[in-house]
């Protein structure tokens, strides 16, 4: 390395460790957003996956998991798998929050709007498993959790923008 290439790295690793508060903070919930989405995906993936192989899923933390996703609720027109929609979901949640994350600001308003569906699907359907269905599936209650943590880091990500 040279002595010219060196001093540009430590002006770069300098420039980072004194950008101001709020642009780090602003990137941890970028990334946190993106890894939320992470679990979700997996979540979906792993759903969408049990739903098409016709594997009965066991439910860890509440019992029901087979009556929700065995429901009508569970499946869009066409057979396909309502995880399916999730995973999709969630990906491009993945996608958006880390290009945000990496200082494109343009994907935060399409970010924003993509969770607020995604919250409100998430509502709509805890209402189903609640006073429809009466039953919990842990695995759609994981996905309301990372919906609601991915709307959460937004917020707080908006919050912290506002002068």
């Amino acid at each position: 390395m040279t002595t010219d290439s060196t001093t540009s790295v430590q002006r770069q690793a300098q420039a980072e460790v004194s950008a101001p508060a709020p642009a780090r903070k602003g990137a941890m919930l970028d990334a946190a957003t993106a890894i939320a989405a992470l679990v979700g995906l997996a979540d979906a993936v792993y759903l969408t996956v049990s739903h098409m192989t016709g594997q009965s899923l066991r439910c860890v933390v509440v019992s029901g998991c087979d009556a929700v996703l065995a429901s009508r609720y569970a499946t869009l027109p066409g057979g396909i798998p309502l995880a399916a929609l999730g995973a999709f979901a969630y990906f491009a949640v993945f996608s958006l929050a880390t290009l945000a994350a990496f200082g494109y600001t343009s994907m935060r308003r399409p970010l924003a709007i993509l969770a607020a569906l995604m919250f409100a699907a998430t509502l709509y359907l805890l209402y189903l498993q609640a006073f429809v269905l009466g039953s919990f599936c842990s695995y759609c209650l994981l996905s309301a959790l990372m919906t609601t943590i991915i709307v959460a880091s937004i917020l707080a990500r908006r919050l912290i923008a506002r002068p």
